[in-house]
């Protein structure tokens, strides 16, 4: 069922995320927007794959298995193209460390508790924390070209805000998973 439009979409962020990273490699303003254009649509289909798989019965097992792969190495390849920009710098590094930290350890807990059979549903919360750091990241990669090109757009501050929340809301996530993770391994 790899050809169903959910998975599709799936599969185009996974395979976005090399184009994306290349253009967050280049100095160019314009590169920057491009990456900018680039991650929205990405996280435009983060939301629709989704919601057409729910909404047309076409759940699949490996749309469950690759959404969050393809979510996960999405945040961890521009969090770390930010990073080395320079965009993200000093104590906003230990932003983007928390939240890189927070899904390594949440993704390896599901995998554990999956051998066990138990699932660890999303939480509203957890869904505010991936609100966050999704418009923090697209902030912060705009405001790689936001300084030249859209000089009124306080692109940098939105993001590292935005950053500084999603880290919080990561700290609080991240433990309530690992409660209720723990609590399976004893």
């Amino acid at each position: 069922m790899l050809s169903s439009l959910p998975n599709l979409l799936t599969l185009s962020r996974i395979v976005a995320v090399p184009l994306l990273v290349a253009l967050m490699w280049g100095d160019g303003q314009w590169e920057w927007l491009a990456a900018f254009v680039v991650y929205t649509v990405a996280g435009v289909t983060d939301y629709f794959d989704g919601y057409l798989a729910r909404a047309n019965g076409t759940v699949s097992k490996i749309g469950i298995f690759l959404d969050p792969i393809a979510d996960k190495i999405m945040v961890a390849a521009v969090i770390v193209m930010l990073v080395d920009s320079g965009i993200v710098h000093g104590l906003a590094v230990v932003a983007a460390l928390i939240i890189l930290l927070r899904e390594i350890i949440v993704s390896g807990l599901r995998e554990y508790l999956a051998t066990l059979q138990v699932s660890l549903p999303v939480s509203a919360l957890a869904k505010w924390k991936t609100a966050f750091q999704m418009i923090a990241l697209g902030a912060l990669v705009l405001a790689g070209s936001a300084d030249t090109l859209l000089p009124w757009l306080p692109a940098l501050a939105i993001g590292m805000a935005c950053l500084w929340i999603a880290a919080g809301l990561t700290l609080v996530t991240g433990y309530d998973y690992l409660r209720v993770g723990l609590k399976h391994m004893a």
